[in-house]
This record gives C-alpha cells, sequence and structure tokens, in this order.
C-alpha cells in the first residue's frame, strides 16, 4: 500500500509542475489523474464509442426531454469524449459546457473496452475502424510472408444491415468482403480510417512491401455494393533499411472541396513529413507536403494526430506532434500544402495520444498524453 501511495505522490506531484505558455497565449496545463497513463483513445474511436454508449457516465445519458428513437429531430450523436488509462484505473475526459470534465472509471471495464479493438479473426495487436454499422480491420497474419507483426494480408470489412420490424427476434444480417493489395503488398500495422467518398463508405489504410517502403490505399464501395481498391500511391521509401512505414495522421475535408483527403507522415520515426493526399478520378496525388514533424513508429498504438475542427464551415487544421515530440503544431492544410497556425510546446514528449474535444463543431481543448505517464490539456487556437 505504501508503493501505492508513493505513486500517487509522484503523480501528483507532476501535475503541480508550473503550466507552459504557447506562443498565442494557449497555457499547457496537467489534467490531474491518479494513474500514469499508459494508453489513450479519442473521439470516433471504438473504445471512445463504447464507452460514450455505455451508460457508465452521466455524460452518456440522453438529456431530459429527448426522444429514444434515434430518428427523431433533435436527437443528437454519442457524446464527444477522450478515454485514458493506465495501471489502476481509467477515466473519460468529455466537454461541460467550456470546462473540461474528468470522470474515473475501473480499469476492468477499460480493458473490456480495449479487447474489442481486436475483434475475431483480425490480427493480433492491431485495432479496427468503427463507423455506425461499419467497421474495417486487418485480417491474415503476414509471419509466413515474412512480414512484421502487425501486418496483414488482407483488409477485411464488415457492414450490418438493415433488420425489418418482426414479432420475433432476429439476428442482425451481416456482410463481410476482403481486399488485398496485390503487388507483392500487404496491410501494414496501422488502424484504418473510416470516411466517405462520393457520398459512399471508403476506407484507407496504409500497405507495405518489405520492412522500409509503404504506401497508401483506399477502398471504396460501390453502387453494387461491392468493395474494391480504388486508389494505391507509388511505393515511398522509408528512412533507413528499417524505416517505419507510413503513418496515417487523419482523414478529412481539410481543403474545403467536399472531398476528403488524406493526411500522413513519411518516415514518422524521427525527422517526418507531413503530407497531403488528394482523391479523385480513381488516383492518389500528392498536394503538399512539409518535413518536421512526428508520427508514430512501427508498432506504436498511439493516435498522435488529429483533425481540429473550426467551426463556421472553415475547414478543419491538423493537430500533430512536432519532429522530435517536444512540442504539439496545429496546422492548416487549406491551400494543400501544411501551413502551420500554431505550436504549443510540452513538458514531456508526446507518447500515448492526441486528441481533441469540440463543442458545436468548434475544437475547445486538444488533449496529449506524454512519455512520464501525464496527461495535459490545452485550448485550441
Amino acid at each position: 500500500m505504501s508503493d501505492r501511495r508513493a505513486v500517487l505522490a509522484a503523480l501528483l506531484s507532476l501535475t503541480a509542475l508550473p503550466a507552459l505558455a504557447a506562443e498565442d497565449g494557449s497555457r499547457v496545463e496537467p489534467v490531474a489523474l491518479p494513474f500514469a497513463v499508459k494508453a489513450m483513445r479519442g473521439p470516433g474511436s471504438d473504445v471512445a464509442l463504447s464507452v460514450a454508449t455505455s451508460g457508465l457516465l452521466p455524460v452518456a445519458r440522453a438529456p431530459a426531454g429527448a426522444s429514444a428513437d434515434p430518428k427523431a429531430t433533435g436527437n443528437t450523436a454519442p457524446p464527444s469524449v477522450v478515454v485514458v488509462w493506465g495501471e489502476g484505473g481509467g477515466a473519460v475526459l468529455s466537454l461541460e459546457g467550456d470546462r473540461l470534465r474528468t470522470t474515473l472509471i475501473g480499469a476492468e471495464a477499460i480493458e473490456g473496452f480495449a479487447a474489442a479493438e481486436t475483434p475475431r479473426g483480425a490480427v493480433p495487436g492491431s485495432r479496427r475502424a468503427l463507423d455506425g454499422p461499419l467497421s474495417a480491420y486487418l485480417t491474415g497474419p503476414t509471419r509466413a510472408l515474412g512480414g512484421a507483426p502487425g501486418q496483414g494480408t488482407v483488409l477485411t470489412v464488415r457492414e450490418r444491415q438493415p433488420v425489418g420490424v418482426t414479432a420475433e427476434p432476429k439476428a442482425v444480417p451481416v456482410t463481410t468482403q476482403t481486399l488485398a493489395p496485390g503487388d507483392g503488398r500487404v496491410f501494414a500495422g496501422r488502424t484504418p480510417h473510416i470516411t466517405r467518398l462520393d457520398g459512399r463508405p471508403a476506407v484507407a489504410a496504409v500497405t507495405a512491401q518489405g520492412p522500409a517502403v509503404s504506401g497508401l490505399a483506399v477502398a471504396a464501395k460501390g453502387m453494387d455494393g461491392v468493395w474494391t481498391l480504388r486508389a494505391q500511391t507509388p511505393p515511398q521509401a522509408g528512412k533507413g533499411p528499417e524505416g517505419a512505414p507510413l503513418a496515417l495522421a487523419a482523414v478529412s475535408d481539410f481543403t474545403g472541396t467536399g472531398q476528403p483527403q488524406i493526411a500522413a507522415i513519411r518516415a514518422p520515426d524521427g525527422e517526418g513529413v507531413l503530407q497531403l493526399w488528394r482523391i479523385a478520378d480513381g488516383t492518389l496525388s500528392l498536394a503538399g507536403e512539409a518535413p518536421g514533424y512526428a508520427g508514430p513508429v512501427a508498432g506504436e498504438a498511439a493516435d498522435l494526430a488529429a483533425p481540429v475542427p473550426r467551426g463556421g464551415g472553415a475547414p478543419p487544421d491538423l493537430a500533430l506532434p512536432v519532429a522530435g515530440r517536444s512540442a504539439v503544431a496545429v496546422v492548416s492544410l487549406k491551400g494543400g500544402s501544411p501551413v502551420e497556425r500554431a505550436r504549443l510546446p510540452l513538458p514531456a514528449p508526446a507518447a500515448h495520444g492526441v486528441a481533441v474535444l469540440d463543442a458545436g463543431g468548434t475544437a475547445k481543448t486538444i488533449l496529449v498524453g506524454l512519455a512520464d505517464g501525464r496527461l495535459v490539456a490545452v485550448s485550441a487556437p
């Protein structure tokens, strides 16, 4: 028990360190937690969606007077939350007005939600992407092909189908399709991202050829309901013979054109290059790039980038660590080429995640999980 008290005292002393100030006057404030953060999941992740709709949190309950019918006018989507956990505990971060709210929950509950990120048949250690009835994850371990841990030979897409009203309970029908990248490629150990392309579901993923060559692939659902690989980038070499594959930073309409673009980090281990890829006419084209940014290294599960909604119809920015992870940058991609709008210094390197909480479509708080186990918050610029 004395050891536990010592750990708690050390963590509380860390949260008491003075806040850092960014160039725009924003302050990077530590969030007091009774445990060291070891993992973090942002809004839209499998864990965050599960926690937000589980009934464990007051924030997940419908407001007074709200209809239980999901088709009713005025019903809202699941609340936007960030989930962090470590040895001995977990916490859910949400917004109450403009104030950051912290709700502690048991480590056992968090572990159950985290285990569901890797569905049956998925590559061990990989995570699925989830968006409504659609999920996407990697299957077919590549060990027999000499692939790295976490890679998959195919991308599996599963969709729950509508069920008509019946008097008897009925199993929800699910369609499953698998896609292979071909040309001696496999899917790299990166979590896929679900988006919409030309109004139809699409999935972005990272492919790999050997230990140091990777690229992007986009799968899309056709009018006939069949999924195909719509586009792939040429292979790109990482840095060094063991260079990490491309990291998917985020997929969003960063340029305000009405179609999504893919933000990725080439050679994320070290002096990475932030790239913006456009998707049009079945091809992926590089719109712009800038050096000096970092992403997760091979085998690292952290989500180290997140869109920053600006509200008012403006396209979102992107928050991600700079090279060395000593600060988080907020970057505009509106013109195609990255333009840094703000740089937020951190008291320790970013390690476990970068996530954004928004209210009404405008970013309010950027949360960063640090290498020393702390969680810090900064008002979005």
